[in-house]
């Protein structure tokens, strides 16, 4: 009789420090998730290959191919969460990490306790965008007011017929809107959202973003009906949308 799946998260480890790797899967198996560590991007490339991997914990500092580079590879062809470890203290490698995809990090040294609080927080996340992703795959388009935003097609249509472009992440954030009405969404919500549709948004353009959609979807840009602002909060998507499947 076969045996069953496992359901435990599996974390890949990269690091070149055999002691911090040591540590980091020793407390990740203590607290009932697997862990494999890896010293190399040849290494990840393999256990990528072979296993199935619910997050990455990745060293910036490596020799040879770095971790930012892996993680802007790793992020072309996969979405699993990326936590960054890096001894360095410039806010430049960790904007950089963030923007070229990876979900949060810690600075060496660091506290396990912590890494396992945020490894744990990213797999929710994870699981939340999975249960979103596959509501919205059901999905062959939106109505709300005079408009129609067809998912599949990545088309706007207005009442008449007529159809108005949009950029990558102005569909993105668009379809994020339309997924969660009458939801005020913060602007990390929002970049979590828009990741389901293959966004190229960042957390600085989102509200240029929201600028443009208003000027092609409400009758006043100055007076929203769609697309409003909650001070301190985020943004509110004031319709009733209806999903066509």
């Amino acid at each position: 009789m076969s045996e069953a799946p496992t359901l435990t998260p599996h974390v890949l480890v990269l690091d070149d420090d055999p002691s911090v790797r040591q540590l980091v899967c020793d407390y990740l198996r203590d607290n009932d998730l697997r862990a494999t560590a890896v010293a190399s991007g040849k290494e990840f490339d393999a256990a990528l290959a072979r296993e199935t991997i619910d997050l990455v914990v990745l060293d910036l500092r490596l020799p040879g191919e770095d971790g930012l580079q892996i993680a802007r590879r790793l992020r072309e062809t996969s979405s699993v969460p990326i936590l960054m470890l890096t001894g360095r203290a410039e806010e430049a490698d960790r904007v950089m990490g963030l923007e070229l995809g990876a979900d949060d990090y810690l600075t060496k040294p660091f506290s396990t306790r912590e890494l396992l609080a945020r490894i744990r927080a990213l797999l929710r996340r994870a699981r939340a965008q999975a249960t979103v992703a596959d509501a919205i795959a059901r999905v062959r388009a939106y109505r709300f007011g005079s408009w129609e935003l067809n998912i599949g097609l990545r088309r706007l249509k207005a009442a008449d017929g007529r159809s108005v472009e949009l950029t990558n992440g102005e569909f993105s954030l668009l379809a994020a809107f339309v997924s969660s009405p009458q939801r005020v969404l913060s602007r990390d919500q929002l970049l979590d959202l828009s990741r389901l549709h293959n966004a190229e948004v960042y957390d600085r353009s989102i509200d240029v973003q929201i600028l443009r959609l208003r000027r092609k979807i409400e009758r006043d840009p100055a007076r929203p009906q769609f697309i409003k602002t909650e001070r301190g909060a985020g943004y509110l998507f004031d319709a009733v949308v209806e999903a066509v499947s």
